[in-house]
């Protein structure tokens, strides 16, 4: 297998925090790989690490919800990066509403996207959710979070 290491250090993508419920279970977990991936009919994508708890709850969610969130909202993305729902309420320390098809919304996100799961594929250690989007908001404007400003967020669930 090809050494890739150093070309996928250049990347710095927005993060984003993904919440789910499901069998009354709320999660969520900040994440680096997601991106739009259709134009017609929209349809965005998100990776989640089989490691987490995110994850567990999602993979029998209808739907999930994307937030974006700007460089100034570090507090969120470390709640929801540095810390793992197998020991945190997340949710009693965020102001959140239940947004289309129950996804959990959190309400001061710079935007946010709730989207049906249309598709799970496994990509190895991360499965893509593939969302047809329902719904969408904006709050605060701003230059958004990058990888680049959330390195120092130690992860609630280190990679195995």
């Amino acid at each position: 297998m090809a050494d890739v290491d150093e070309f996928f250090h250049r990347l710095d993508p927005d993060m984003c925090v993904v919440t789910a419920s499901a069998a009354g279970e709320r999660a969520g977990c900040l994440v680096g790989f997601a991106s739009q991936c259709s134009i017609r009919p929209p349809r965005f994508a998100v990776w989640l690490s089989k490691a987490n708890h995110t994850y567990r709850v999602a993979r029998t969610a209808h739907c999930l919800a994307v937030h974006l969130l700007t460089s100034g909202q570090r507090d969120l993305a470390v709640l929801f990066g540095g810390e793992t729902g197998d020991e945190t309420d997340k949710f009693a320390r965020a102001d959140w509403r239940e947004g289309p098809g129950g996804a959990p919304v959190l309400t001061g996100a710079a935007a946010w996207l709730v989207g049906e799961v249309l598709h799970r594929t496994d990509g190895g250690d991360h499965v893509c959710f593939v969302l047809e989007p329902l719904g969408w908001g904006q709050g605060p404007a701003g230059p958004l979070l990058r990888l680049s400003g959330a390195l120092p967020i130690a992860p609630g669930h280190p990679v195995e």
